[in-house]
């Protein structure tokens, strides 16, 4: 087993919700980028969910993400896990990212959305409590690892993320 490590999150100061994953999968880690993995439908459903073309470069992705006022993290700063499934993740080797700093430095956040049911664990288990209220929601994994439920459904639910109203101009 190896000992991985999450990148650096998505985030400006205009960020109003977060979404986070447990921790970057070995497609993601190669490729050095957020949900790497050809078969994850975390980019198809966000870029149809905000009216953009997944097939765009990556930083184009980012740059939507963020004009949408939309963070993306990943709880563990790092773990040791073969392979790229959260069923392998060693639980006594998890190191949560810095969450407490986060959320200073992006206030404006009022919303937590986990990408699967890991992500939340490993949250409720290693982050809480934080300083202030959040509102939180689990949202299905968009992992290929997750396909019972279908891409459809999935959609249904993350469209949950956009639903948040932003006001003010910042």
């Amino acid at each position: 087993m190896s000992t991985v490590r999450s990148f650096a999150p998505i985030a400006d100061d205009r960020a109003r919700v977060l979404i986070l994953g447990s921790m970057p999968g070995v497609e993601s880690l190669r490729a050095g980028r957020y949900y790497a993995h050809p078969r994850n439908l975390f980019w198809p459903i966000v870029c149809e969910l905000l009216g953009a073309g997944a097939s765009q470069p990556y930083a184009r992705r980012v740059k939507l993400l963020q004009r949408a006022r939309i963070a993306l993290w990943d709880v563990l700063k790092s773990c040791v896990r073969e392979g790229s499934l959260d069923s392998s993740i060693d639980d006594a080797s998890v190191v949560p990212n810095d969450f407490k700093s986060f959320f200073r430095r992006h206030p404006k956040i009022t919303r937590v959305f986990f990408n699967g049911a890991k992500a939340e664990a490993c949250y409720r288990k290693h982050v809480l409590p934080v300083a202030r209220t959040l509102q939180y929601q689990r949202l299905p994994s968009t992992s290929p690892a997750h396909a019972a439920m279908s891409r459809e459904r999935k959609l249904d639910a993350w469209a949950s993320v956009i639903a948040i109203p932003i006001t003010g101009n910042a």
